[in-house]
């Protein structure tokens, strides 16, 4: 079998693996979609919260100390 050949069939057997995974997943319904997309934003929105308030109280803690000033 020529090198060429190996790879065509190497190609095609590729592609009929992933053809055959693909009608075994099972995919989410349009409102557990949206659900999912809902709380990754909320979590999303909350770690940036947090950071902020860390971020903040450093800065603040910095300030005191060092007597830093940010002109």
């Amino acid at each position: 079998m020529a090198k060429d050949e190996k790879k065509k069939l190497n190609f095609k057997e590729y592609f009929r693996g992933v053809r055959t995974e693909m009608k075994k997943v099972v995919w989410p319904t349009r409102s557990e979609v949206v659900s999912y997309t809902a709380v990754v934003i909320a979590v999303c929105a909350a770690f940036a919260l947090v950071f902020w308030l860390i971020d903040t109280g450093i800065l603040a803690a910095l300030k005191a100390v060092l007597g830093v000033t940010l002109n």
